[in-house]
């Protein structure tokens, strides 16, 4: 768990099991990878509308619902148009 030290307030993305797409700073983890965002925001894809970003302030995402965390580069992330991209929604892993 040690390696997420390296993430603590940075801007990251968490893809969840569900498919959801969350970008946040990350405030804080446990030693179960339970971790806090602040600051977060789910961004919704589409192929007909680009993407939606719906606002979700402070955040608590269980560990085991975590699929993947990836620190984000903010000046390329602030430089895309997230309105005119259009992808199809993640689909949710299944077992």
């Amino acid at each position: 768990m040690s390696s997420l030290q390296g993430y603590v307030d940075r801007r990251v993305l968490l893809i969840l099991q569900d498919g959801r797409a969350i970008v946040g700073v990350l405030a804080g983890y446990d030693q179960k990878s339970n971790v806090v965002l602040s600051d977060s925001k789910e961004r919704i894809y589409s192929m007909d509308d680009g993407v939606e970003e719906v606002d979700l302030g402070l955040y608590l995402v269980k560990g085991d619902m975590i699929v993947l965390i990836g620190e984000i580069d903010e000046a390329i992330d602030q430089a895309v148009d997230l309105a005119s991209i259009r992808a199809e929604p993640i689909p949710p892993i299944r077992y």
